[in-house]
């Protein structure tokens, strides 16, 4: 990472708004269980992201960026720069940066799903208290594995410890990694909207669809669409190309979450407070589920149709 420049250090002007660098103070839990029970006790950690706020005389809707394994990319910018034409106000979370990291697409364990999650309820903490900033008007979009953070951080077992009543407006999750559910996917009043590509093979559709499902049958408004022919990554305007470093294990078994955090150790059905996701990785591996290599990019028109779906949630959740 010394020779990498981080987001923080660049200089970013997007629709013709700079972006301000903001300080979000987080933390780094071993796990879900920490997290929740012990949140004051996980180790701190100061993450940052950059602030971009167009001009007006009201405060305004926001949408938080949350990056996937390969850190803040130009895909994100991109996405940025359209819903700060749209009329909303973006920030754009760096959870890689501040943790030295540069890529997680190799070793998912480097840090916590948790210490993701966190850092969106954190970055939530700090927007919601911008006076610029509709505190009932913030959703987050996250992407691959930010679009796991993002979903988790909806959850209200996990909310709750750690920001108490403030919750995210909307979550739009783009190609979200459902391998960790919470048995009771109680969202409260967020809006839920997931995008995934049926070609995908970083994660299991069917783990997505099911956490949809979970979330809408306890009440939660919760849509996914699944893109004909669509890869991983089919926002982007490229080429569809192989990561062969990649380490992806789509069909290992769903890893369920109680409310107190504890992960259940699929191979017994018991709950464990000191399961990590390193464990459960670890398991998968061992059941011979886990593979190298796997592909990002877009076809022909995907990614206008990933512009229009994404304006369209943000402009359907209540209030924006």
């Amino acid at each position: 990472m010394d020779d990498v420049l981080r987001f923080r250090d660049q200089s970013v002007t997007l629709a013709g708004v700079e972006g301000v660098n903001v300080d979000v103070p987080s933390a780094n839990p071993v796990n879900y269980h920490q997290a929740i029970n012990d949140p004051d006790g996980c180790e701190p950690l100061v993450a940052d992201g950059k602030l971009f706020l167009p001009p007006a005389d009201k405060p305004l809707p926001l949408v938080m960026v949350v990056p996937g394994s390969l850190g803040v990319g130009e895909s994100h910018l991109m996405h940025a720069g359209t819903l700060i034409e749209a009329g909303y106000a973006v920030f754009v979370l760096d959870p890689f940066g501040p943790r030295a990291v540069e890529s997680t697409v190799a070793n998912q364990t480097q840090y916590s799903f948790a210490a993701s999650a966190f850092d969106v309820l954190a970055a939530l903490r700090v927007l919601a208290a911008n006076d610029a900033v509709d505190a009932d008007r913030i959703c987050a979009q996250g992407h691959s594995r930010g679009g796991t953070a993002v979903m988790i951080a909806a959850m209200r077992a996990f909310a709750d410890p750690i920001v108490g009543d403030l919750s995210l407006a909307g979550v739009y999750a783009v190609y979200p990694w459902c391998g960790h559910q919470f048995a009771r996917p109680d969202v409260g009043s967020t809006r839920i909207r997931a995008i995934v590509g049926e070609r995908d093979d970083w994660l299991s559709v069917q783990q997505v669809q099911s956490q949809i499902q979970a979330i809408g049958l306890i009440g939660g408004d919760a849509t996914v669409r699944v893109v004909e022919g669509a890869w991983h990554s089919f926002d982007r305007r490229e080429e569809v190309y192989e990561i062969p470093e990649a380490s992806v294990a789509p069909g290992a078994p769903t890893t369920f979450i109680e409310d107190d955090g504890a992960m259940v150790d699929h191979r017994t059905g018991r709950a464990d407070p000191a399961i990590t996701d390193h464990d459960m990785f670890m398991a998968a591996i061992d059941a011979d589920l886990g593979r190298w290599g796997a592909h990002i990019g877009s076809i022909g028109d995907q990614a206008d149709l990933f512009r229009k779906d994404m304006l369209d949630f943000h402009a359907s959740v209540p209030g924006s």
